[in-house]
């Protein structure tokens, strides 16, 4: 390290990351900042040439320096960083994400501003694959996305319940005990669910948007999303007021979609028309985005869509049996709260 005072230590986790480890080691070496810059990679036992390429990067480049997180989960990961991070702001980076080389800098401005505890910029998807390619234009819809605000670029500044990793005070963190080693997803919504309730603001800045490169198949995108509904239930548990009307849906789908197979009675008609409600309106979007997609692209968007949604919903039905129902949050949505 050189002998300026660090302003910001980026915490990225990483595991398996060979094929992009190195572009995105570039762009946080190219970010342009007044101040030193502090890059710790946690590395989760890779078992590809990961750590070997980073070793090669911290010859030439004193500012990185790479922990080893033998528990391989996420939050661990970042406790990891954040014990030993020096700087007084820290950012959570990603692998598989391209950063503008100003983002640090204006989360670095807006938090020393004050007022907020927690800046990110939006989430962009950016698909680099054929899948990747379909799923990032399913992202780009409110139906892929649902009611969260930071996977779209707004005008100005806004605030919003939760981000896409972001930065922060390292005061802030270490006085809400970092991050929740028991959400090995969804670890940075629990977090923004404890900042907000201690008076925290979460801000999205549209100038640190950055570019997410989401999963390349259909297998990988289900699985990820099983993940997330299973998490997102227990952070509804634990933080009723994080839950927000849009995560009622996919379970509610799910639940149809059982009723319209194997429901009797009067309920299994009205089951079958929401199915076929729900695939009129993925067909009706999918056409829509025909105008500025390739054709095979907007042809699988229903696949797509239909693959999130009821991994999803799967995935927190799931865990309502794991953790228990958020029924606390569930009134609140019911009452309109």
């Amino acid at each position: 390290m050189t002998g300026k005072q660090v302003a910001v230590t980026v915490l990225t986790p990483v595991l398996n990351e060979e094929a992009a480890i190195r572009a995105a080691a570039a762009a946080m070496q190219a970010q342009q900042l007044d101040g030193e810059v502090e890059m710790i990679f946690i590395d989760g036992r890779s078992e590809d040439a990961t750590v070997a390429i980073l070793s090669e990067l911290a010859g030439s480049d004193p500012r990185i320096k790479i922990l080893e997180n033998p528990r391989r989960i996420t939050p661990v990961a970042l406790n990891i960083g954040l014990a030993a991070a020096r700087g007084k702001v820290i950012a959570r980076m990603d692998a598989h994400t391209h950063y503008p080389p100003d983002y640090l800098a204006r989360g670095l401005e807006r938090l020393e501003r004050g007022g907020v505890a927690h800046v990110s910029g939006p989430q962009i998807p950016k698909g680099e694959g054929r899948w990747s390619r379909r799923v990032a234009l399913a992202l780009s819809s409110r139906l892929g996305t649902g009611e969260a605000d930071f996977r779209h670029i707004s005008d100005a500044e806004i605030e919003v319940d939760s981000g896409f990793t972001g930065m922060w005070l390292r005061s802030t963190l270490e006085r809400h005990g970092g991050w929740d080693e028991d959400w090995p997803n969804d670890q940075d919504t629990e977090l923004a669910a404890r900042i907000r309730a201690d008076g925290g603001r979460i801000v999205c800045l549209p100038g640190m948007a950055a570019e997410y490169v989401p999963r390349d198949s259909l297998g990988k995108l289900a699985r990820q999303y099983f993940r997330y509904g299973q998490y997102r239930c227990k952070t509804s548990s634990a933080h009723p007021e994080s839950m927000r009307r849009s995560h009622v849906i996919a379970p509610s789908l799910v639940l149809t979609l059982a009723a319209a197979l194997l429901g009797r009675g009067w309920f299994a008609p009205l089951a079958r028309a929401g199915v076929a409600s729900y695939a009129a309106a993925l067909l009706a979007v999918s056409a829509g985005e025909a105008r500025r997609a390739r054709p095979a692209d907007a042809a699988s968007l229903p696949l797509v869509f239909a693959t999130m949604h009821v991994t999803w919903g799967l995935g927190f039905l799931v865990g309502c049996a794991r953790f228990g129902a958020p029924v606390a949050a569930l009134r609140r949505i019911v009452s309109g709260r």
